[in-house]
């Protein structure tokens, strides 16, 4: 007699490779590299779990960004299928990837990408404003808990440049948060920030991550890296090792 059948990964590449071209749409880091193609990534295979924390790590140019936007739908594969949350990526229309990505996926920058012009509430509150989620007391409260969450229930009204780049990082996974999706995606999340901000940043990740978020987040920082569960290391388009995936 067999067990149950082990639940299918929250995020599956299979077979992607990904060519950037110069002078097309959608052009990544080091698409049209010298005016000619670049092949980013090579053939990968890649499944993630739900409620895994994995860090996707490689030298500059090897492929691990986009990896990352691929499975927020920010770029398509040239070959292969991408599947995330049981969405086959690769075969929706741009249109409703913006709905799938709303519901979905949250994204955490290097740079924080706040708006300038707006409250640290009202950066916290923006995706749900933009889907019309709800009225708009309800999504004040909402972007006020997220807030509190990640320590800044005292700083709603400060704008960005009123903050610290720690603190304006902790508004960047507010917003990220702001419609509770199941899978939180980083882009070298804490690349610009100093020691110390960077390990409150982390525990915040993992506190995320134990309450049941799939956290996969991109960085050159192996101490960084090595506090994940599982490590996925990258070179030239290729994945060329994947240690501690859950059996």
């Amino acid at each position: 007699m067999t067990g149950p059948a082990a639940a299918p990964a929250v995020i599956e590449l299979a077979g992607v490779e990904k060519t950037y071209h110069p002078g097309r749409a959608g052009g990544g880091r080091g698409a049209g590299r010298r005016g000619v193609s670049f092949r980013a990534l090579g053939g990968v295979d890649l499944a993630i779990d739900a409620g895994e924390m994995v860090a996707i790590t490689g030298p500059s140019g090897s492929g691990k960004t986009t990896i990352l936007n691929l499975i927020a739908g920010i770029d398509r594969p040239t070959a292969g299928t991408v599947t995330v949350n049981g969405s086959r990526l690769d075969q929706m229309t741009e249109d409703q990837l913006a709905v799938w990505r709303g519901r979905t996926i949250g994204i955490v920058f290097q740079f924080f990408q706040l708006m300038p012009t707006l409250t640290a509430a009202e950066n916290a509150a923006l995706p749900l404003d933009l889907a019309h989620r709800g009225p708009a007391r309800e999504r004040k409260a909402v972007a006020s808990r997220h807030l509190a969450t990640v320590g800044l229930g005292d700083r709603g009204d400060r704008l960005p440049l009123e903050l610290s780049g720690g603190e304006q990082q902790r508004v960047a996974i507010a917003r990220a948060m702001a419609c509770d999706p199941p899978i939180l995606l980083g882009d070298e999340p804490t690349g610009n920030l100093d020691t110390a901000m960077t390990q409150d940043m982390f525990t915040l990740l993992q506190r995320l991550n134990e309450h049941g978020t799939t956290v996969v987040y991109v960085t050159h920082d192996q101490g960084l890296a090595q506090r994940a569960g599982r490590i996925v290391s990258v070179r030239d388009g290729l994945i060329i090792s994947d240690t501690g995936r859950r059996p």
